[in-house]
């Protein structure tokens, strides 16, 4: 009896240790190598802008977002900023007054136009700046005028009274329809709504300036509000700022010389290698499951 328990003990032994291990996630760096959230950190904390590239529904994104906010908070104390693209520009007001303890939770969440996911994923990160008292710049355009560029064209901003243009990059500014990103969009939409009974029409190249418009936005409330010697930190889906373009080729039009250090967030069925469509998106990779459960 003995030896059969000793023997059943060594079966379990054996078929754990040979068990294979169940990773989260896994980082790659710009040529497109394994490596560790230790290595990046470093590199991060000598950038001047971090463009976190997230999936929008994907807990480790979320996650790993509020865990290098933490560490970089730890060392650049209040000469970390945040931003993110799921604030529009014109809730500037009601953020800082809550980031700043002035208005209640429940004010600041009645008032804004919040993300269906923010109590889940984005939430974390405004009461950390609100507990560290760290700004957090709202930098994306308000939807209405993406609407408008996407209906009417880049024409119809100039319409707008200054007022509102307050809230936009300044006008005009240069869209470059040339660039992967923004072709990719004007081929995908084109598919999409290439006519037909039902489809709803929409101007390809009208759909990608609008999208132009939030980048060179985030780009231009970034550059605003970054000061010498800071670092800010901005949170945007990974499609922003993909093969560096999008806000980070709005950010280099302005000032050549920031370092910009960029994540970029991909899912694929195996962590061991980095997938030839998944290479050379970003400074740093970060590599989920396929499997991996979503937020939303």
């Amino acid at each position: 009896m003995r030896i059969t328990k000793i023997l059943s003990g060594l079966a379990i032994i054996a078929l754990v240790a040979f068990a294979p291990a169940k990773k989260a996630y896994q980082l790659f760096d710009k040529a497109g190598k394994k490596t560790t959230y230790e290595a990046m950190l470093t590199d991060l904390k000598q950038a001047d802008v971090v463009l976190f590239g997230e999936l929008h529904n994907n807990p480790i994104s979320h996650w790993l977002q509020l865990e290098v906010t933490k560490d970089l908070q730890a060392v650049k104390k209040q000469n970390l900023l945040l931003g993110a693209e799921m604030f529009e520009a014109d809730n500037q007001v009601v953020l800082s007054e809550y980031v700043q303890k002035m208005i209640s939770r429940k004010n600041f969440e009645d008032d804004s136009r919040l993300w269906p996911n923010y109590k889940t994923d984005y939430r974390p990160l405004v009461d950390l700046a609100r507990k560290n008292q760290l700004s957090f710049v709202a930098t994306n355009v308000p939807r209405r005028y993406a609407s408008l560029v996407s209906r009417q064209g880049i024409e119809a901003l100039e319409k707008l009274s200054p007022e509102a243009k307050k809230w936009l990059t300044p006008l005009p500014f240069k869209i470059d329809l040339t660039l992967p990103g923004y072709a990719n969009m004007i081929k995908m939409m084109g598919g999409m709504h290439g006519g037909g009974h039902g489809r709803m029409k929409m101007n390809p190249k009208n759909f990608a300036k609008a999208q132009a418009l939030k980048d060179a936005t985030m780009a231009h409330f970034i550059l605003k509000n970054l000061k010498k010697g800071q670092t800010l930190i901005h949170y945007n889906g990974s499609y922003h700022s993909n093969n560096f373009e999008g806000i980070g080729w709005y950010l280099k039009q302005k000032r050549k010389n920031l370092k910009i250090v960029t994540i970029a967030s991909v899912s694929q069925k195996e962590l061991s290698s980095l997938s030839k469509a998944n290479q050379n998106l970003a400074n740093y990779t970060l590599v989920v499951p396929n499997s991996m459960t979503k937020t939303y």
